[in-house]
C-alpha cells in the first residue's frame, strides 16, 4: 500500500541511492517468503525447514519483538535473543514473554570478551552501538560479547537455521567472522547500517559480495532497502 510514509521512503532512498549515499540490492534467488511482525519490526523469511526443532537467534531486540513472536506463533520454533543494552533488558523484564522465547544480556561481535557501547545521538531512542556516535562518550557502557560460534558451543548447537541481526553497525565484522569460522547458518536476517558515519554504502557492497562468495543469495528486501534476507540453497 503506498502510505505517504511508503512514498516518502521510496523518494528519499532513490535520492540517496542517485548521490551515493545508498545503495539497494535486488532479490537474487526465489524461495517462498512470508513477512512477519510490525511494520516496524517486520522482517522476512523462508519457511523452510522451521518446526519446533529450528533453531534461531536474534541479536539485537530493542523494544519489538513482533516477528519473534510472530515465529514462534505460526511454525512453533524457539527463539534464543541477545542484548546487552538497558533500555532493552528493562522492556523485556516488563513483558509475558513465552517459553519458546529466551534471552541473554549478552551482544553480538567477532570476538569474546567486553565492549564498549555508544548511546544513540537522541536519548528518546534505544539500540546502542559499538561505533562512536556524537559526543556521547560520558554514556557509554562496557558490556558482554561473544562470537556466534561461540554462542553456538555454549548452547549446544551445530546450526542455525535463522539468524536476525539488527546490531547498529556490527553486522559487518559479525558477517567476516561468521564466514570465517564456518558456521553452518542457512538464513540470515540483517539490517546493513551503511547510512551511519563513517561506514558508508561501500562496506554494505563487500559484505553483500563475500556472502554471495559463500553461497547466500538475496531472497527478500525490505522497503526501506535495509534490511535483507539471505538463504544458503541446499
Amino acid at each position: 500500500m503506498n502510505t505517504p510514509r511508503v512514498l516518502y521512503r521510496r523518494v528519499r532512498r532513490a535520492v540517496n541511492c542517485a548521490v551515493g549515499r545508498d545503495i539497494r540490492f535486488a532479490p537474487q534467488t526465489r524461495v517462498p517468503a512470508v513477512s512477519l511482525g510490525s511494520e516496524y519490526g517486520a522482517w522476512s523469511v523462508c519457511p523452510r525447514n522451521l518446526g519446533a526443532d529450528a533453531i534461531v537467534y536474534a541479536a539485537g531486540i530493542g523494544t519489538d519483538i513482533s516477528f519473534d513472536l510472530a515465529l514462534i506463533e505460526r511454525y512453533g520454533v524457539t527463539v534464543r535473543a541477545f542484548d546487552p543494552t538497558p533500555a532493552s533488558i528493562a522492556w523485556l523484564e516488563t513483558q509475558q514473554l513465552p517459553d519458546r522465547f529466551t534471552w541473554r544480556q549478552v551482544g553480538l561481535a567477532a570476538y569474546d570478551g567486553q565492549a564498549t557501547f555508544f548511546p544513540p545521538d537522541n536519548p528518546a531512542w534505544v539500540s546502542h552501538s559499538m561505533l562512536q556516535r556524537g559526543s556521547a562518550a560520558a554514556a557509554t557502557i562496557d558490556v558482554e560479547v561473544r562470537r556466534v560460534s561461540t554462542l553456538m558451543r555454549e548452547l549446544g548447537h551445530g546450526r542455525i537455521d535463522v539468524l536476525k541481526m539488527d546490531i547498529e553497525g556490527a553486522e559487518y565484522d559479525v558477517i567476516d567472522d561468521i564466514l570465517a569460522s564456518g558456521v553452518n547458518v542457512g538464513q540470515l536476517l540483517v539490517e546493513f547500517h551503511h547510512r551511519f558515519s563513517g561506514v558508508g554504502v561501500e562496506r554494505t557492497r563487500r559484505a553483500v559480495a563475500r556472502l554471495n562468495q559463500s553461497g547466500y543469495r538475496i531472497f527478500a528486501v525490505s522497503e526501506s532497502g535495509e534490511e535483507y534476507s539471505f538463504i544458503r540453497p541446499e
